[in-house]
């Protein structure tokens, strides 16, 4: 126990080393953050106050549960997965618990004296959790009974994804770890460089037929073969430029995401790119984004920028259809869709669903007092929201 504790402590002093890292640096790496009015009175800009409007939209929360705690501290992202009509949550502590998707009932609870970090993941009829001390954890999905073991060099902070008879982990070290589904023996690794700096957090690799396509904290994104972890392909998404490590800050930390034959990635450093995912070749790039994931509708995509701007692109060529800078400075999460809407988190607590045709906001509600750091996740309708305090929502639009 004293082991998880000290790991646990040395991810604390990471996140609070980098927060004041940028905190000192706010003048040279965000324009605005702070000024001088014309008063030569200095003052910070603080994050945009919310402001009333007229819902376009109602929102009704069907059900909440509890996922357990711990994950406040320590930057990370914890996002739940749904599968076969069940949410499946873990947090640092608190093990991992299944859910009933439309009645957030719970079905079985895995406890485990491990500090479960990333996860959970679920495919090929398991869960899949990982740990701060590089634990790899299998659960059957149907009764939350152990499978399988195995480890990893370093802390796992995104969620492990199975398809295609394989699991796949990253870890945070920059290594992806391929294992058998059935027998969790390990069949390839695959380890990318890290920069010196980089945004606290990644996200979990995208599966294609035969293709695993991975974001990478220097600012790429990478396909590899399924088969042996083979490098097929790299794409520059975010340009790792600037005087300083932290003006080189260019992480792809959201997901890309698959859709089709399209790969959409973003960055750190607000960009964004559509790539053809058997070729690498880029089909589109625009300079607005996030490290976050990328909301996908039908014509559009959807990203929040590093300052709480948030941008639609149409899909096909890139180009600007809104933005939204009601949000300014509220550390928003990932974008995800839920029908005519995107739905953004802050660190507040708070989700926004803001119109897919003008970027209006449409409706508000408090998900809870911790902050939301991940994006939320929708299925059948349903948007499901983790909070940094484990907190679990559930959402239906009307």
């Amino acid at each position: 126990m004293n082991f998880h504790k000290n790991l646990r402590s040395r991810a604390l002093l990471r996140v609070a080393l980098l927060a004041a890292v940028v905190a000192l640096s706010g003048c040279s790496t965000v324009k605005g953050w702070f000024t001088i009015d014309d008063s030569g009175n200095k003052a910070a800009n603080k994050p945009n106050e919310l402001t009333e409007f007229v819902p376009s939209a109602t929102v009704s929360r069907i059900w909440t549960a509890k996922a357990g705690s711990g994950e406040e501290g320590l930057g990370l992202l914890q996002v739940p997965a749904i599968a076969d009509g069940r949410v499946y949550a873990a947090a640092v502590e608190g093990g991992v618990r299944a859910f009933d998707l439309q009645t957030g009932a719970t079905i079985w609870h895995y406890k485990s004296d491990l500090s479960l970090s990333g996860g959970p993941g679920a495919g090929e009829g398991l869960v899949l959790v990982g740990s701060l001390d590089g634990d790899v954890i299998a659960l059957d999905a149907a009764t939350g009974t152990e499978k399988w073991t195995a480890k990893v060099p370093n802390e796992v902070i995104a969620a492990p994804v199975a398809g295609q008879n394989t699991v796949l982990v990253r870890s945070n070290d920059g290594r992806v770890t391929a294992f058998d589904a059935t027998s969790g023996e390990r069949r390839w690794f695959w380890n990318h460089d890290l920069p010196s700096l980089s945004v606290r957090g990644n996200d979990a690799p995208v599966l294609g037929p035969g293709f695993v396509f991975v974001g990478n904290d220097d600012g790429t994104l990478t396909a590899l073969s399924l088969v042996d972890g083979r490098p097929l392909w790299d794409q520059t998404v975010g340009q790792p430029d600037g005087r300083t490590e932290l003006d080189r800050m260019a992480d792809v930390d959201g997901s890309p995401a698959l859709d089709g034959t399209t790969l959409f990635a973003s960055s750190y450093k607000k960009q964004t790119m559509a790539v053809d995912a058997p070729s690498g070749r880029p089909l589109w790039a625009q300079d607005h984004g996030g490290a976050g994931r990328v909301g996908v509708a039908s014509d559009r995509v959807v990203v929040a920028d590093p300052g709480g701007v948030v941008w639609a692109l149409d899909k096909s060529g890139g180009s600007t259809l809104w933005q939204q800078a009601a949000l300014l400075r509220r550390n928003l999460s990932g974008a995800a869709v839920q029908g005519e809407f995107a739905v953004v988190g802050d660190f507040e607590g708070y989700l926004h669903w803001l119109r897919l045709d003008n970027g209006d906001l449409g409706a508000r509600v408090r998900a809870g007092r911790d902050p939301v750091r991940a994006a939320p996740v929708v299925v059948d309708g349903i948007l499901i929201v983790q909070t940094a305090g484990g907190d679990l929502s559930a959402y239906r639009l009307q």
